[in-house]
């Protein structure tokens, strides 16, 4: 039976699933790494844990399933998006560790090219805002700061990548540098309406376009996974970042349907179809899924803290072991108490975009609680995708789906999902599987190797696992978000 490797790459651990031919999920294998907060809003990941988690994942599921590499027709690759690595040419060595999405260490550099009136022309051709999350502005600090990096980029010996890059790299022996549309079109250095890197920003940041991978769609020919590593070559035949696999994962192949995926992050994509569409509401302009060298295009919406806030419940406040303790305190919590958690623990993303904001709790009293503290965390993600939704439906201006396909580990979660559905005012579809991140980056390598059916024929094969309908009265549903809105313009106040 031929399979398809799926590998994802996430900003807390590496995954690799084995898919049949029949796309359903045959065996996983995942590896937690360390995170590393060396300083009060920074992040980084050690280069050398993203790419061994990997190779022993990919290795795991092979060794579970009693599957050879001649067994699997091709390897796709998901990813977290915007994490920044620099490295030697030569040696593979990093010359720093990765810088990830979340770091806001360069909140003050990206001020002050605000201030220098360059936000529009960042946005004009990357579809981007100038914020710290973006790739570009990490990668021209790591040249300024580590020690003779950038006359080493200026003579052609170094590389930078995303993730996948990075680990492409390292699955062909460094043969291939290599990315694909969906992954550059979040480095804030590439223009996504001509296709190909721009000199502009390029020049901007002092990038030398020596140091970029190539470009290519989101399915094709990426190189071969060398056979040292799984005892015979594999072909490399998908990828796309994290939020752009789950919209393909989720079938959102129309123009108006909506996907948000709620991992460490939470992300919302509405397809916008052969035309980028311009944000009024400071929402992303991004690259859905390139194919045959066409792009589809997205508006995207980012929050920064959605499952991380209850990995905060967990490793901070240590009111929870386990995630799933969750939602029996969220149902327990008093409800004549109105507790709201802004969680900017890293900033505020879409649609305010303040990297300085910091989380702020709102409505404590004497009686509150594990169980309170829960039922905001949890509220808090709602109240978030609405803003995101919000702001998309006033940015697109024909008929937007009414239902949002929701997937991603909290989304597993029915009181965060029914909060969800009632204070969008919509209905939310939780598909069957919810690895649709994996699934997107299996299904492009499926495709390519002829394995899989295209787009069409991946939609019928779509499957809804359950409908969350709103059951909160208009009322309610107003006065709670209120508070929130309140509660996100004190925090920025603060």
């Amino acid at each position: 039976m031929p399979y398809i490797l799926a590998i994802d790459q996430g900003t807390t651990s590496s995954r690799a699933i084995l898919f049949d031919e029949a796309m359903k999920v045959a065996v996983v294998a995942q590896e937690e790494f360390a995170q590393h907060y060396p300083d009060s809003g920074w992040v980084e990941h050690e280069a050398s844990d993203l790419w061994t988690t990997v190779a022993a994942t990919c290795r795991g599921v092979m060794e579970k399933a009693g599957v050879r590499a001649g067994d699997i027709a091709g390897i796709g690759i998901t990813n977290q998006r915007e994490t920044t690595l620099l490295w030697d040419r030569k040696t593979g060595k990093p010359l720093h560790n990765a810088i990830v999405w979340q770091d806001r260490r360069t909140s003050a550099f990206c001020a002050d090219l605000k201030k220098q009136g360059l936000e529009a022309a960042v946005t004009q051709a990357t579809g981007l805002l100038l914020d710290p999350y973006f790739s570009g502005t990490k990668l021209a600090r790591l040249l300024d700061n580590v020690e003779g990096a950038r006359a080493r980029a200026e003579a052609g010996e170094l590389a930078f990548g995303t993730v996948d890059t990075w680990l492409i790299w390292h699955l062909t022996g460094g043969a291939e540098h290599v990315t694909d549309a969906t992954n550059a079109a979040r480095t804030m250095l590439y223009d996504i309406r001509r296709g190909a890197w721009s000199d502009e920003m390029c020049e901007m940041l002092r990038i030398p376009q020596s140091l970029l991978p190539e470009v290519k769609d989101c399915a094709a020919d990426f190189g071969m996974a060398r056979a040292d590593l799984f005892g015979e070559e594999i072909p490399i035949l998908g990828v796309a970042g994290d939020q752009q696999a789950a919209t393909i994962g989720q079938a959102c192949f129309q123009p108006g349907m909506l996907k948000s995926t709620y991992g460490t992050g939470c992300f919302a994509l509405m397809n916008t179809g052969a035309e980028p569409v311009v944000s009024q509401n400071r929402l992303l302009t991004t690259i859905a899924y390139q194919m045959d060298g066409k792009p589809t295009y997205a508006l995207e919406g980012s929050i920064f803290i959605a499952g991380a806030v209850v990995q905060w419940l967990r490793d901070g406040l240590k009111i929870i072991r386990d995630a799933k303790e969750t939602q029996p305190l969220a149902e327990a919590a008093d409800d004549a108490q109105q507790v709201v958690l802004v969680p900017a623990f890293t900033g505020l993303g879409a649609p305010y975009w303040n990297a300085d904001c910091r989380g702020a709790i709102f409505g404590l009293t004497r009686n509150s609680g594990p169980e309170e503290f829960a039922r905001a965390a949890l509220e808090s993600v709602g109240y978030q995708t609405r803003d995101l939704l919000d702001a998309m439906r006033a940015d697109w201006k024909a008929e937007a789906e009414s239902v949002l396909r929701v997937d991603g580990g909290m989304s597993a979660s029915d009181y965060a999902m029914q909060f969800l559905a009632d204070i969008i005012g919509a209905g939310v579809d939780r598909p069957t599987v919810l690895e649709t991140t994996a699934m997107g980056a299996a299904r492009l390598a499926g495709q390519r190797a002829g394995l899989y059916p295209d787009m069409a024929g991946f939609s019928e094969t779509w499957d809804l696992d359950r409908s969350f309908v709103p059951a909160m009265e208009a009322e309610s549903r107003d006065a709670k978000y209120a508070g929130w809105k309140r509660a996100v313009e004190a925090a920025q106040a603060f």
